[in-house]
């Protein structure tokens, strides 16, 4: 078993300390860059200072992304399966015939 691996991760000009599987590192390194890069847009977008504001407003975003994702899914999934039902009603038509 890979042991710990203890890294510093900055976001919001905070430092934290974290204690984490190796596999993890580069996807949260990915992830606090994102997330300073979102402060960064929306500082200069909206004239926002309070990075309380700030960093509620990135949580916001990276929800809203996911449960976007999640319905996206959904509506994806809906139309493959009618789409099969189509084909197997059309194959059994077929095959009946």
């Amino acid at each position: 078993m890979a042991e710990k691996l203890k890294i510093k991760l900055s976001i919001a000009n905070r430092v934290y300390p974290l204690t984490i599987e190796p596999s993890q590192e580069e996807g949260l390194r990915k992830a606090a860059l994102q997330i300073d890069t979102m402060i960064k847009q929306f500082e200069q977008s909206y004239s926002v200072r309070d990075k309380q504001d700030v960093l509620a407003m990135c949580a916001l975003q990276f929800a809203s992304q996911t449960e976007q994702k999640t319905i996206d899914k959904d509506n994806l999934s809906e139309e493959v399966e009618f789409k099969l039902n189509t084909l197997d009603q059309l194959l059994k038509e077929h095959l009946s015939s």
